[in-house]
């Protein structure tokens, strides 16, 4: 036991950028009793040697918010604090080789024009208007943002620490921790200094951070999901005609990227600062022979220049200035790196009262919003915008260290790459497999992964282009289109069948668990032999999941929700439980197949010996299907007739051979996304998610306002009181080649009125469809909008709130 120097509400660990803007706005938020520990000085990780590039570009919602919050911080810090800072506004093009890019560069400007910012997209012709050094073969044209620039990152971090100690926030430099222990519900964070106690522990110490996580494994916590790669960008020598070039129009040139290349061109001083991403990349610390360092603090890797030399060499002919000078300095630096390149912001899985702030690729960029995200989490408990796709809970216990290694290589060597929606990245393939894969293969399935299960997309046959090549497409049509459409047409007409490996099922048992689960959701449970949606929302009245509720007792409640909130809503649930109440995961134990269309009943009736007239929301636990046993839920997520068939792992493939030679047709993924959202069925972090409230998605009738209390109730009637601002429609869309994205964004008379929040082509009603959140005086049937869609606006028409396809649900309880 350490003597103890300090207590403290928060310690956060590491003093990068991203710890210390943690820091400063858990101070500004009036939660100045925090302490940050750092085991070097300042800045000693990933931030000192950054080369502190701020974009605002991205095509995720939730990154862009963070970044642009950080633009916007930067501006006007340094008056702020009262701290000298270089932060050079410079603007950036992004050039685009491909009609593909430039559609991407469409969606990026219609997301940053919503968030307010002013991105533009330029003609080739425009280019050299702003940088009159640039060579334009091959290009298509660019993107425009004017808001681009860099900072200094040492800087940066000094006067957010000043910030911080200013408001009473506390800095340790040179005092690293050195482990963590609980005591009596609070955390001991070790140091050789001492013992610090506190409530609540950040871990935000970069490329340390999964060494850092270790220390919580013993408390619920499992190894960080990171790797970390080597990084290297170059410094020219001085350029006379960029310096006379910057004295005559008095600014720097813009920040130059080109993106289908991968690299970035930065002007530093009078030269520049090249900075690929190379695909022949190099991880490090991943083998005995490169063990990870004790120290790292201020250091660099040797130079590696020579898996850099195509990229310099495209860089000189687009720019040929470039090559006039000799490089004077080399950077190589590690950079931490998460499966998905996203950092990991929030609560830190399966341990109490302690968050991550952590693997950040791109720090300086994110930092300032990274900050203001992580107090609101510690503070609040719920941050301002959805942040799923940062949510360290988006990764489970797949991803071991060989997977991060292939998925954080191949990020990297794609940095820049542009996401196609039937695009599968093929690095960390099959790390689930189900019984029934390779039934799937035979069958021709096309897989994605889903909570790292190998789910399929499609059903290809003989002849049909799977290349990769195929899928570097926004546009609808494909390979995958005309079968997507036969299986809908299966499902419609006669019968289909698909494995829905890796639903997330979650048992709370326990004295009162029924009243427990009741208390959290705003909706009514069912009664036992039913399964009900239920809604549970946070105290702001935002959705927080939809689970799917099987009530066996007072004392035992089953719960059914998308595979990739397996952890998310475990720890919903688990950290509001009472004493005496437990909630266990039984996600590997059962495997489901979906069995649905208007033949679904004749397809089962020789099979199974389950009540097959029993009605739609019923539930049959002891049945068998093809002699083996099952449990019947007649649920259908594709709005047919259907059951859900729940069974054991190795009862799988008896079942699955028994409903394809009684005649099912096998689908995919995408097939069941077409038929959702013809239905108006939400999916969760798309339709659902924290950036709306129950009552703005639309979900009114699973709201039981009579119920006593729960969270968010206050909220929500108050909000029912004054009337939504903006609330969840069904559009069809006269679309193009294209349907729309999530977050594309909803106009009418020339002004911004929502966005969607995810679309498809619906099969059965013959037609683009989209759900969003709109203005809710446009939610009239029948009011025409515009759905702007990779730049190009489309006419889009309000539908009656009710399922376009079957909206008595007629089909459904047949």
């Amino acid at each position: 036991m350490g003597e103890v120097f300090a207590t403290a509400r928060v310690v956060i660990i590491g003093g990068g950028v991203v710890g210390v803007s943690s820091l400063y706005h858990l101070a500004k938020a009036g939660w100045t009793d925090c302490i940050l520990l750092e085991r070097n000085e300042l800045t000693a990780g990933s931030t000192w040697h950054a080369a502190g590039n701020v974009p605002t570009f991205s095509t995720s919602w939730s990154l862009m918010n963070m970044q642009r919050y950080s633009t916007q911080l930067y501006r006007g810090l340094g008056a702020t604090v009262d701290y000298p800072m270089n932060y050079h506004v410079t603007g950036s093009i992004r050039l685009a080789h491909s009609k593909e890019r430039m559609q991407e560069f469409a969606r990026a400007r219609g997301m940053g024009r919503y968030q307010g910012m002013e991105i533009d997209i330029l003609g080739v012709e425009e280019i050299r208007g702003k940088y009159p050094f640039l060579e334009t073969h091959g290009l298509q044209g660019a993107l425009y943002d004017p808001a681009d620039g860099d900072i200094d990152p040492a800087q940066l971090t000094q006067a957010l620490a000043k910030g911080a100690r200013d408001m009473g926030a506390t800095i340790h430099r040179f005092t690293p921790a050195t482990g963590v222990r609980r005591e009596n519900g609070e955390w001991i964070v070790e140091t050789p200094k001492g013992d610090i106690r506190c409530e609540i522990v950040v871990n935000a110490a970069g490329y340390y951070a999964q060494k850092v996580g270790e220390w919580f494994r013993p408390y619920g916590g499992r190894t960080v999901p990171m790797m970390v790669m080597s990084h290297q960008y170059l410094l020219s020598e001085p350029i006379p005609e960029i310096e006379a070039w910057s004295r005559e129009v008095g600014h720097k040139l813009p920040l130059l990227r080109d993106v289908d290349t991968s690299y970035y061109l930065r002007q530093e001083k009078t030269g520049f600062n090249l900075g690929p991403y190379e695909r022949n990349c190099r991880a490090h610390w991943v083998t005995p022979d490169d063990p990870f360092p004790e120290d790292f603090s201020f250091q660099l890797f040797p130079d590696d220049l020579d898996r850099l030399e195509p990229y310099i060499e495209d860089a000189m002919a687009r720019v040929p200035l470039l090559g006039t000078a000799g490089i004077s300095k080399v950077i190589n630096g590690p950079i931490p790196y998460a499966p998905d390149g996203n950092p990991l912001i929030g609560p830190m899985p399966g341990v109490p009262n302690a968050f991550e702030a952590c693997v950040f690729t791109f720090g300086i960029a994110q930092g300032g919003g990274a900050g203001k995200v992580l107090a609101e989490w510690v503070t609040e408990g719920a941050t301002e915008w959805d942040m799923w796709p940062c949510d360290p809970r988006r990764f489970t216990d797949y991803t071991d260290p060989e997977y991060c290694v292939e998925k954080g290589m191949e990020v990297y060597g794609h940095e820049y790459a542009m996401h196609f929606p039937w695009h599968r990245w093929p690095a960390g393939a099959n790390r689930r497999l189900s019984p029934l894969h390779d039934r799937l293969v035979a069958a021709g399935a096309q897989f994605g992964a889903y909570n790292g299960w190998e789910r399929a997309n499609w059903f290809a046959e003989s002849g049909d282009d799977t290349t990769e090549a195929a899928t570097q497409t926004w546009n609808r049509a494909g390979p995958w289109e005309k079968r997507i459409s036969e299986e809908c047409e299966a499902v419609r007409d006669h019968c289909g069948v698909l494995a829905i490996s890796g639903f997330t099922r979650l048992k709370v048992e326990g004295p009162g668990a029924r009243d427990f689960v009741d208390g959290l959701t705003a909706s009514r449970l069912p009664e036992p032999g039913r399964i009900g949606l239920v809604y549970f929302p946070d105290s702001r009245g935002r959705i927080v999941t939809e689970m799917s509720a099987l009530v066996h007792g007072p004392d035992e409640v089953g719960l059914i929700t998308a595979g990739v909130a397996q952890w998310h809503d475990a720890e919903w649930l688990i950290r509001q439980a009472p004493d005496g109440v437990t909630v266990t995961d039984h996600s590997a134990d059962v495997e489901c197949l979906l069995v649905t269309g208007p033949k679904a009943r004749e397809i089962l009736a020789p099979l199974t010996d389950a009540d097959l007239t029993l009605p739609w929301l019923s539930v049959q636990y002891e049945t068998h299907v093809a002699g083996r046993p099952c449990a019947l839920i007649r649920v259908s997520f594709a709005g047919e007739l259907g059951w859900e068939l729940h069974c054991g792992v190795s009862d799988a493939p008896t079942i699955w051979d028994a409903v394809m030679a009684a005649g099912a047709k096998p689908f995919g993924m995408w097939a069941l996304n077409s038929l959702r959202i013809e239905k108006g069925y939400r999916a969760w972090k798309g339709d659902l998610s924290t950036d709306y409230s129950l009552l703005e998605g639309g979900l009114d009738r699973f709201i039981r306002f009579e119920k006593p209390d729960f969270p968010g109730k206050a909220a929500l009637l108050a909000e029912k009181q004054a009337g939504v601002k903006k609330r969840f429609v069904t559009l069809r869309v006269d679309a193009g080649d294209c349907d729309a994205p999530y977050m594309s964004t909803l106009w009418h008379d020339g002004v911004v009125v929502g966005e969607t929040t995810s679309g498809a082509w619906g099969y059965r009603v013959g037609a683009s469809l989209a759900l969003g959140m709109l203005r809710a005086d446009l939610t009239v049937p029948g009011t025409e909008i515009e759905v702007e869609i990779y730049g190009t606006r489309h006419r889009a028409v309000v539908q009656p709130d009710a399922p376009l396809w079957d909206p008595e649900n007629a089909r459904l309880r047949a």
